[in-house]
C-alpha cells in the first residue's frame, strides 16, 4: 500500500491555488506581451513548471508506503543480573530467597512458555558485575536500564514487546523514562515486572565511612560515618573500630527506629605509615542480612611539623598561656610577634621582632592566631591585612580570630580581613561584654560533634566534661554568625534578637580555614585539671586548621586536593603552590601534571595561575576509575617536582536491601502503553503479552519536500530559466 500526502492546512491548499493560478496568467501575459515566439513560450512554460513544482514542495509532500512484516515477531525478557539483586526479600511458603535465586527459578520453569506460540522470545540478562580488576570493575558496579532498553530496541527491528524483570535500582546512565518514550513512538509496550518487596529489608546499614586521607602521629583522627537502621525498633548498640594491631576503640551509638545516624568516632595512630583500619557494626538477631555492617578502609599517618604564628598586644593570660601551650607542643614550631602599646615589640624566645610582610616570610605559617590587634597604632598594616588575607585563601593557613577588652578587631572591619571573619561583630561596644556572673559556652549541635570540641570519645561525656570546665566573665559583642559559618558554642546567658550570641565559629573561606573565639579564659579551663583540656583544645585547632596545607608537599612545591578522598566521577581539584630556590613564590609558569591512572593510563594536566603572586597554579580532573592514582607536579624551569599518589574510591552503587523502585517501573510501563505488576504476577503479565494484536506493518515514508536532491533539482531547473533567459536575450 503507497499513497502522497499532504502536510499542509487548508489556508495553504487555497493560498497555494491562488498564487498557482496567479502565475500561470502572468506566464501567459508575458508570452503575449513577447510576440508569442516559441523561444518565450519554452521560457514561461519552464518558469511555469517550477513555481508550480515550488508550489507543491509548499505543501509539503510526502510519499507514503507501508512493508508488511515477513518474520514472526519478537519478545524481549530482560532480567537484572546486577549485585543488587542478590538481595533477600522474596517471601515464598518455606523459605525466604533472594531476587536472584527467584529470577533464576523462573527461568528454569520457562516461564515464557505462552509467547513461543506467537513469537520469538529473546531471552538476556543485563548489568551483570564485571569481570574483577577489568576497567568496568574499576569505574563502579552499576546498572543502566536506559542503556539495557536501547540495546534492544537499536537491535532488534520488529519487537512486539519487552518484558523486564528488575528491582528498577537504576543508578548509572539517562532516564529509563528517555527510553520508554521512544518505545512509545515505535508502538513496543514495555511490561515491567517488580522483583522484591517495596519496603526496606529488615536490616542495620553501615553505609558510609568519610576517613580522611591523612592523619597526624599523636592527633586524635575523626572518622565520620552514617548508620541507616530499617528496623521497627530502636537500636543500641556499639560501633567498633579496629586497626591492624587488633586494637579496638568501641563507641555506643544509638539509632532510631527507621532512621539513620550520622557521627564520628575518634582514633589516636600508634606507629607512622599507611594503616588499614575496618569501622563495624555488630549484626542484630534479626537483620535480614549481615553483610553490610562493615567497611574497611586506608588512613596514612605522618609525623608533621605545624608552624604557627601568634600576634598579640598586651601580654594578656589567655595569650600567655597560649603561647606556652604551642610552644610545648612537640608538632609545632611556634614564634609570637607582641605589639605592646607602650614598650614596643616584645623580645624572646621564639619572638619576630616585627611582622612578615612578604609572601615567601608569611607563607611558611600554617596558621596565625590574630589576637587583641588591629590596623594602625603601630600594629597591622592594610598591606599585612591583605598578605593575611592571601595567606588563608590562596595558601590554605588556617586563621584564628582572639578578640579582646581593648576592641582592636573593630579595626579589621575597614580592612581586606572584613570578609574573613565568621562573624558580625556590634560596633556599639567596641570594648565588648562583661559580666559579674560568671558565663559558660554552650555546645550546639554541630558543636557537639566537631573534632574542636571533642575532649571525650563519648559525645554524653564529652558535653559534660564542657558544662564542668570554668567559665568566663568578658565576651566579645557578636551581633550574630555570618552566613555560610558554623557555630560551635554560644553564650550561656546572653541574647538577642538573632538568638543565643555566638562565640566559637568557624568558616571556610577561599582554600583555607577561619575560626573565631569570643572569649578570653580559655585559660581558665586549667583548673584542677592543669593542661588536660586547654593543651588539647588548641592542639586540635592547630592541626584540624593546617591538615589540608600538608596533603603533599616537598621542599618547594605543596600540592593539595579537594575532595580529599574523592569516587569515580567526582570533579578532583588541584592546587599546587611553587617556590623559586630562593623560596620566593613563582609569578609565572609553566606548572605541569601528570596524572597516571591505576590501569597505567596517562593523562597531561596544564596548571593555570592564580592571581595575588603566591605562586598558586590550579587544575581538576575526573577519574573514571578507582584505585590508586599516580600524581606528579613539576616546574621545570625551578627545578621544582613532586610525585604523590591519590586514591579514588569506587562508589557502592549496588546496594543490598534496598525496596525496588516501584515508581520507575510504573512510568515506564505508562508511557510506554505497557502494564507494571509485583513479581507474583508474572505469569498474568505474560498471558497478557500473549494476547497482544500482531505489530503493524512498518510504515515508511519519503519527504520529498526536505529531501536535498529534490532542492538541487529546483535549483538546476532556476538555472536552466536563467541562461534561457540570457540566450534569448530578454536580459
Amino acid at each position: 500500500m503507497s499513497h502522497w500526502s499532504f502536510a499542509a492546512s487548508a489556508p495553504a491548499w487555497i493560498m497555494g491555488g491562488a498564487l498557482w493560478l496567479g502565475a500561470g496568467w502572468l506566464c501567459y501575459s508575458n508570452w503575449r506581451r513577447g510576440g508569442s515566439r516559441r523561444a518565450v513560450a519554452w521560457l514561461e512554460g519552464l518558469r511555469f513548471l517550477v513555481i508550480t513544482l515550488l508550489t507543491l514542495t509548499l505543501l509539503r509532500p510526502e510519499f507514503i508506503w507501508q512493508v508488511k512484516r515477513t518474520e514472526a515477531p519478537k519478545v524481549a525478557v530482560l532480567w537484572d543480573a546486577s549485585d543488587s539483586m542478590k538481595t533477600r526479600d522474596i517471601a515464598l511458603t518455606n523459605n525466604v530467597l533472594s531476587r536472584a535465586d527467584w529470577l533464576a527459578r523462573e527461568r528454569q520453569r520457562r516461564f515464557w512458555k505462552p509467547l513461543e506460540k506467537t513469537a520469538n522470545v529473546i531471552v538476556e540478562d543485563f548489568a551483570a558485575p564485571p569481570p574483577t580488576n577489568s576497567p568496568a570493575a574499576r569505574a563502579g558496579r552499576g546498572t543502566d536500564l536506559n542503556l539495557a532498553l536501547d540495546t534492544v530496541a537499536q537491535r532488534e527491528r520488529n519487537l512486539k514487546a519487552v518484558l523486564l524483570l528488575t528491582d528498577g535500582d537504576w543508578n548509572l546512565g539517562q532516564s529509563p523514562v528517555a527510553a520508554a518514550m521512544r518505545y512509545r513512538e515505535r508502538d513496543i509496550p514495555i511490561f515491567a515486572v517488580a522483583v522484591g518487596r517495596e519496603t526496606p529489608v529488615p536490616d542495620l546499614i553501615l553505609d558510609t565511612v568519610s576517613a580522611p586521607a591523612y592523619g597526624l602521629f599523636g592527633e586524635q583522627i575523626s572518622i565520620p560515618f552514617k548508620v541507616e537502621n530499617h528496623l521497627s525498633r530502636e537500636v543500641k548498640t556499639v560501633i567498633s573500630l579496629i586497626d591492624t594491631n587488633q586494637e579496638e576503640i568501641k563507641k555506643d551509638i544509638v539509632i532510631p527506629a527507621q532512621g539513620e545516624l550520622q557521627d564520628a568516632i575518634l582514633w589516636s595512630p600508634r606507629a607512622v605509615g599507611e594503616t588499614s583500619l575496618t569501622l563495624k557494626v555488630p549484626v542484630e538477631p534479626d537483620e535480614g542480612l549481615a553483610d553490610n555492617n562493615e567497611q574497611t578502609f586506608r588512613i596514612s599517618v605522618r609525623l608533621e611539623t605545624i608552624k604557627v604564628l601568634v600576634i598579640d598586644s598586651l601580654p594578656r593570660w589567655e595569650y600567655r598561656y597560649l603561647r606556652n601551650a604551642l610552644a610545648r607542643d612537640p608538632g609545632v614550631e611556634m614564634n609570637c610577634l607582641l605589639f605592646h602599646p607602650d614598650i614596643g615589640a616584645g623580645g624572646g624566645r621564639n619572638y619576630i621582632p616585627a611582622f612578615p610582610d612578604t609572601k615567601e616570610l608569611l607563607g611558611r605559617y600554617d596558621v596565625v592566631f590574630l589576637g587583641d590587634v588591629g590596623i594602625g597604632q603601630n600594629e597591622l598594616t592594610e598591606k599585612d591585612a591583605e598578605l593575611l588575607k592571601g595567606l588563608v585563601e590562596q595558601q590554605a593557613s588556617g586563621l584564628v580570630f582572639l578578640p579582646g577588652r581593648r576592641g582592636r578587631e573593630l579595626s579589621l572591619l575597614k580592612s581586606p580581613l572584613k570578609d574573613l571573619l565568621p562573624v558580625q561583630l556590634d560596633e556599639s561596644k567596641p570594648e565588648g561584654i562583661g559580666l559579674q556572673n560568671e558565663s559558660e559556652l554552650m555546645l550546639t549541635t554541630l558543636g557537639a560533634r566537631h573534632l574542636l570540641t571533642r575532649f571525650d570519645a563519648n559525645e554524653s561525656r564529652n558535653t559534660e566534661i564542657w558544662k564542668q570546665l570554668p567559665g568566663f566573665y568578658w565576651s566579645a559583642a557578636v551581633e550574630k554568625a555570618r552566613p555560610g559559618s558554623e557555630v560551635l558554642a554560644v553564650h550561656s546567658s546572653l541574647r538577642n534578637s538573632w538568638g543565643r550570641m555566638p562565640l566559637l565559629v568557624t568558616r571556610n573561606s577561599g582554600s583555607g580555614k577561619v575560626l573565631f573565639m569570643g572569649m578570653d579564659s580559655a585559660w581558665r579551663w586549667r583548673r584542677g585539671v592543669e593542661d588536660k583540656y586547654h593543651y588539647r583544645f588548641w592542639s586540635q585547632v592547630s592541626r584540624w586548621m593546617a591538615h589540608q596545607r600538608h596533603l603533599s608537599e616537598k621542599e618547594g612545591i605543596r600540592l593539595s586536593f579537594s575532595p580529599e578522598t574523592p569516587q569515580v566521577g567526582d570533579t578532583v581539584f588541584l592546587q599546587a603552590t611553587v617556590l623559586d630556590a630562593a623560596g620566593f613564590p613563582i609569578e609565572e609558569g609553566p606548572v605541569t601534571g601528570k596524572i597516571t591512572t591505576p590501569s597505567g593510563r596517562g593523562e597531561r594536566l596544564e596548571f593555570t595561575p592564580l592571581e595575588g603572586g603566591w605562586g598558586v597554579f590550579k587544575a581538576n580532573f575526573s577519574p573514571q576509575e578507582g584505585g590508586k592514582f599516580q600524581v606528579q607536579v613539576a616546574a621545570a624551569k625551578y627545578g621544582r617536582k613532586l610525585d604523590t599518589e591519590l586514591l579514588v574510591a569506587v562508589p557502592e552503587r549496588e546496594k543490598l536491601g534496598r525496596p525496588v523502585n516501584s515508581e520507575i517501573l510504573r512510568e515506564i510501563a505508562g508511557i510506554s502503553r505497557g502494564v507494571n505488576g509485583s513479581y507474583d504476577s508474572l505469569d498474568k503479565i505474560v498471558q497478557q503479552i500473549s494476547l497482544l494484536p500482531e505489530p503493524k506493518p512498518i510504515e515508511q515514508r519519503f519527504r520529498l519536500w526536505s529531501d536535498p536532491r529534490w532542492g538541487g533539482v529546483l535549483l538546476f531547473l532556476l538555472a536552466v530559466y536563467w541562461i534561457g533567459r540570457k540566450l534569448a536575450g530578454l536580459v
